[in-house]
């Protein structure tokens, strides 16, 4: 149940004792009387630590039942939505012990290092294709998935990132400065775009008391995203040979460039996740995080873009010799 994952129905999801279709049996699965559950492995109320893709996570047993396939458990996640709360069978849970707890975090740490590896440096290609975005996936296991075509929507229909007005203006006043005044944004930038980010992450947390480790992931999603597409999408012509002055392998963009660039990721991000089917409940939470993030940057308007160009002579002529 990572917060990288996609969102789930408000349905539980079986943990083995469904007919096949994510919902309760009424015939074959019905309760076992009250005093037989004293043998189940697991007892109402208990705290557990349960599965949920590779990783554990704290949880709370709120119901338990006995039906054909075995004991399962309707478990809630302690700090997340009730839309979380699922069924799960006890292949799928664990005691709540030292040891245990142990598992727990190396399993995170080894889920963590995994997905940072596999990063890199993708090509635009490989921008396109990827889902990206940390918490569009892997919520649910592969075979808790039900893969119904007619469940996901091409998202090229429904990306919908609606741009305040002042922000527009500021990628107006952007294009402006560089393809015509022949000026280029001064770097490295101060804030940079990964100290926005974690204002950002910050501000979330005090703001709404949103559990650490989604807001952490939205922020990872965004900063990956700005990382991959800067050299592929966000810069113009007259912006390169900068970059190639200022980028070390071992330098990411969002170290170094700021709101300026952050700012024009929201510009294609629609065509970016053009390529990615999404279920039309995360797609609407997706986009509901990015607005959020773009009234952050609006309110911080003052903060983030200053008027930090300088002109650089050979863009000014170029610019010249375009304009003749």
């Amino acid at each position: 149940m990572s917060s990288s994952g996609a969102i789930e129905s408000s349905a539980p999801i079986s943990g083995g004792c469904d007919d096949g279709g994510g919902t309760t049996s009424s015939v074959t699965d019905s309760p076992m009387r009250d005093e037989a559950v004293d043998s189940s492995p697991f007892q109402e109320g208990e705290r557990v630590l349960a599965f949920h893709g590779p990783c554990l996570y704290d949880a709370k047993v709120q119901r338990v039942e006995s039906c054909s396939g075995g004991w399962r458990y309707y478990v809630h996640y302690p700090g997340w939505k009730k839309t979380w709360d699922e069924w799960k069978g006890v292949e799928d849970m664990l005691k709540h012990t030292e040891a245990n707890i142990q598992k727990k975090e190396e399993l995170k740490a080894k889920h963590s290092l995994e997905k940072n590896t596999r990063l890199g440096r993708p090509s635009l290609d490989k921008i396109k294709s990827s889902t990206g975005w940390a918490w569009v996936r892997g919520r649910k296991r592969k075979h808790e998935i039900v893969k119904k075509e007619e469940s996901f929507v091409p998202s090229e229909k429904h990306v919908n990132l609606q741009i305040p007005s002042i922000l527009k203006k500021q990628l107006v006043d952007d294009h402006e400065s560089i393809t015509h005044l022949g000026q280029l944004v001064k770097l490295p930038r101060n804030p940079s775009a990964c100290e926005i980010l974690n204002k950002y992450f910050d501000y979330q947390v005090k703001k709404d008391g949103m559990i650490v480790e989604t807001v952490k992931e939205i922020v990872d999603g965004l900063r990956c995203y700005f990382d991959k597409a800067l050299p592929a999408m966000l810069l113009y012509k007259e912006e390169r040979q900068q970059y190639k002055e200022i980028i070390a392998d071992n330098v990411s963009p969002s170290g170094v460039y700021g709101a300026e660039h952050l700012l024009r990721l929201f510009v294609k991000l629609p065509e970016m996740l053009s390529c990615v089917h999404i279920e039309m409940e995360t797609l609407s939470e997706l986009q509901q995080r990015l607005l959020e993030f773009l009234r952050f940057l609006q309110s911080n308007q003052r903060e983030f873009f200053d008027s930090n160009y300088e002109k650089v002579n050979g863009i000014d002529n170029a610019v010249k010799d375009k304009e003749n």
